[in-house]
């Protein structure tokens, strides 16, 4: 008996590590469990006069951690949140976004909307170097909604994490899905899913506003209505503005922005109002026009020379430049040929601005004027605020402007995969199933990032009910707000948008 029990166990000892090291084994193939990312959030309570009211509100800087199908940690996104105290599920929430793709919320943050600007000179002057007024908004919209800006990741404070692979968050449809979860989750852990709810943004903002659109009311049974989307400076359909030769659609929608800058530069349209000259140049681009683009190179003799006398009177430029040009002149060569004899160019957005280039021989400008104008105060102040006054503590730069755009996916399936970019449909399709929905258009007169022709081209197409979307216009450029008057006018015109419900 003991030679079989200490054979016995003579065979458990040998066996032991065979059976320890098979469940190392099991243990090591287990997947391992994803480490989870804190989001940091930081809220600081504070007060303002807005609309005329005192409101007291918080204001809340915070990660909203995005995770995959396996729970791994990818997106962190930083809304900034302003809410009214007490807090009223009641009210209205907007949520506000830029373009790009690339483009962090600075400017409408610390431009528009925000409850703090950044004071600059609104009459196309540089901005100079710091420090910068960082000021009382009295033009924020606290008074009528509640407001929560997002950076969409690749913009601002928001990035991916690990190893996420852009491909799945840089694009149309894979950022609107995106922005789309984040306003979900928003909603949800504030308790607002039965407030009237706005959508807007700038620019690609504006592009990005009907993809989030689609996805929150239209791709899903789980919708998220809208009462109202905001679009600031639009571009909905990119086919419209494209510089390609062979585009007829570009030099027609971009002819009233240039009869607009020539007016103001006293090139053109002396005596009359610019609302009286553009309208002018509205229906010569889409009616005489377009019929000769249209004839190519059959338009001759008589019919083509009375079409270079009008083109010259609208856009300021000599006869036998615009004969050269073939009669479509690219907004690149019209920023530099408008004032060459002043030895100046003029700005893409915003063509108040004018600049002055290396020297006065080339086809282009060197740079865009209205831009370096106005981007370093922005960027002190976005910072200054986020980091400073908000407690938002990080080592990342933030993202005014990023590279994001070279990776961005603009395929959005179907007939459009590999044709230019048009999201118009879908804000069509949102106003014929959600008969509360409207549209508000804000356009600057002096655009030629997204000219306020080429928005009111896209938004009249068919399918897209007109009764409901409200144009306003404005006596700057793509960031209409840096001028007092407009970013006042902006303001008031929103708020009546929003009350209008």
């Amino acid at each position: 008996m003991k030679t079989g029990l200490s054979l016995i166990a003579l065979a458990l000892a040998v066996a032991a590590p065979a059976v320890v090291h098979a469940q190392e084994s099991v243990e090591k193939a287990k997947p391992e469990k994803p480490a989870d990312v804190e989001p940091q959030i930081r809220t600081t309570k504070l007060s303002g006069a807005f609309g005329g009211q005192r409101i007291n509100y918080a204001a809340t800087i915070g990660e909203t951690i995005i995770k995959n199908k396996d729970g791994v940690p990818e997106v962190s996104v930083v809304t900034t949140a302003y809410v009214k105290e007490p807090r009223d599920p009641g009210r209205p929430v907007t949520f506000l976004f830029n373009g790009g793709p690339g483009s962090g919320t600075v400017w409408l943050m610390m431009g528009a909307f925000g409850p703090k600007r950044v004071a600059i000179p609104g009459d196309a002057r540089d901005d100079g170097a710091p420090p910068y007024p960082i000021v009382d908004n009295p033009d924020a919209l606290l008074d009528v909604t509640d407001i929560v800006f997002i950076d969409p990741p690749g913009t601002g404070f928001s990035h991916l994490i690990g190893k996420a692979d852009p491909k799945d968050y840089y694009g149309v449809t894979q950022d609107a899905k995106l922005v789309a979860e984040v306003i979900r989750r928003w909603l949800n852990d504030n308790g607002r899913w039965n407030s009237p709810k706005y959508l807007g943004g700038e620019s690609y903002g504006t592009t990005r506003s009907a993809a989030v659109a689609n996805q929150l009311m239209n791709e899903t049974y789980n919708d998220v209505a809208l009462n109202g989307i905001i679009l600031i400076s639009t571009v909905l359909d990119f086919a419209a503005g494209a510089d390609t030769p062979g585009n007829e659609l570009s030099p027609i929608t971009n002819l009233p922005s240039m009869a607009a800058t020539a007016q103001f530069h006293g090139k053109a349209g002396v005596g009359v109002s610019v609302e009286q000259f553009v309208e002018e140049a509205r229906q010569w681009a889409i009616g005489p026009y377009a019929a000769a683009l249209l004839k190519g190179q059959k338009l001759q003799g008589e019919e083509r020379a009375a079409i270079r006398r009008d083109l010259a009177r609208f856009t300021g430029l000599n006869e036998s430049y615009l004969e050269s040009a073939d009669l479509r002149v690219t907004p690149g060569r019209f920023y530099k040929e408008l004032l060459r004899d002043r030895g100046l160019t003029v700005g893409r957005l915003d063509s108040r601005y004018t600049g002055k280039d290396y020297d006065n021989a080339g086809e282009q400008p060197d740079n865009d004027p209205s831009f370096y104008g106005i981007d370093a105060s922005y960027t002190a102040a976005i910072n200054s605020w986020s980091r400073d006054v908000l407690g938002f503590k990080t080592t990342l730069e933030y993202q005014s402007i990023s590279g994001i755009g070279g990776l961005w996916d603009w395929r959005i399936g179907g007939r459009d995969t590999n044709a230019y970019l048009n999201v118009t449909p879908y804000i069509g399709q949102a106003l014929r199933e959600n008969s509360g929905l409207r549209v508000f258009v804000g356009q600057g007169y002096y655009d030629f990032a997204t000219p306020f022709f080429a928005a009111e081209y896209a938004l009249s197409r068919t399918g897209i009910p007109q009764d409901r979307i409200t144009y306003q216009y404005y006596g700057a450029g793509h960031m209409m707000y840096i001028r007092d008057e407009d970013r006042h006018k902006l303001s008031q015109d929103i708020r009546a948008f929003i009350r209008g419900r």
